[in-house]
């Protein structure tokens, strides 16, 4: 009897633990409809304009507002080398709008973080909603996050997209090349100063660069998706570029922020 009561017992417990643990899961993305109509608005793309040109708004990437509202980030990489400057080319942000219809505004190049393909840009005029960074949460692996961004550009509409996923690993920006073939000067760069980046098993395209990663109670911002710069490095050795996704630490971010003497 005692045995079959301690096992009752038993049982009654990990039930409880288990009601406890899909009530936690429900409540978390029962939030993030919430979250993710409060990100959109502070969602942008990123591109030239140009207006002799056919379309005159190019897309680059995404970018998302911080700050006082002023402020963009996005990653260096989307920034174009140049712009035609005798043809009226000029950086721009792209707020969505509705259907095909998109609207524009002119911005600056004000700091850049190359080490960690960071970028800010300040935009004038009236200030955008601003997303808060969270540099002092400790992200775990198995834990899950959304990002926001626009995966396939313009093409269907400026339209933000969500996804979501778990950070599958944290994981070095660089791991030492088994021959001298793997290496290039970027490797051998990054390799000075090596870092952690979050893998994520999340699928993002092209256009989510720059798009924040963000917690799904909170809606604030751990990581920035990044493509390009990672898997250049991490997955030099592959053939066909992997599913994987990446994204640099908001803590850089925020460094960024403090150099440029801009307040978050």
């Amino acid at each position: 009897m005692v045995f079959k009561m301690t096992r009752l017992l038993i049982s009654w417990k990990l039930y409880r633990l288990l009601l406890l643990s899909l009530c936690v899961s429900a409540n978390v993305f029962a939030d993030l409809p919430d979250i993710i109509q409060q990100i959109k608005p502070s969602i942008v793309g990123i591109g030239t304009y140009q207006p002799t040109r056919a379309p005159q708004s190019k897309f680059l990437g995404t970018g998302f507002v911080v700050g006082n509202g002023q402020y963009i980030v996005t990653n260096a990489h989307v920034l174009p080398d140049s712009l035609d400057t005798e043809k009226n080319e000029i950086l721009a942000i792209l707020l969505p709008g509705d259907g095909l219809k998109a609207s524009g505004r002119a911005v600056k190049l004000v700091a850049q973080d190359k080490d960690h393909d960071l970028a800010l840009l300040k935009v004038s005029g009236i200030r955008l909603p601003a997303l808060s960074l969270d540099t002092q949460k400790k992200v775990r692996e198995g834990e899950t996050y959304a990002f926001t961004g626009f995966p396939i550009g313009a093409v269907l509409g400026l339209k933000p997209v969500t996804h979501q996923g778990i950070v599958s690993a944290i994981t070095p920006i660089v791991l030492p090349a088994s021959n001298s073939k793997g290496l290039t000067a970027a490797i051998i760069r990054r390799q000075k100063e090596p870092y952690n980046v979050y893998q994520m098993d999340a699928t993002a395209y092209p256009g989510n660069s720059g798009s924040p990663v963000y917690d799904l109670k909170t809606g604030k911002v751990v990581a920035v998706i990044n493509l390009v710069f990672v898997k250049s490095t991490k997955e030099n050795v592959l053939k066909d570029p992997s599913g994987i996704s990446y994204a640099i630490p908001a803590k850089y971010v925020e460094d960024l922020l403090r150099k440029a003497n801009k307040a978050r």
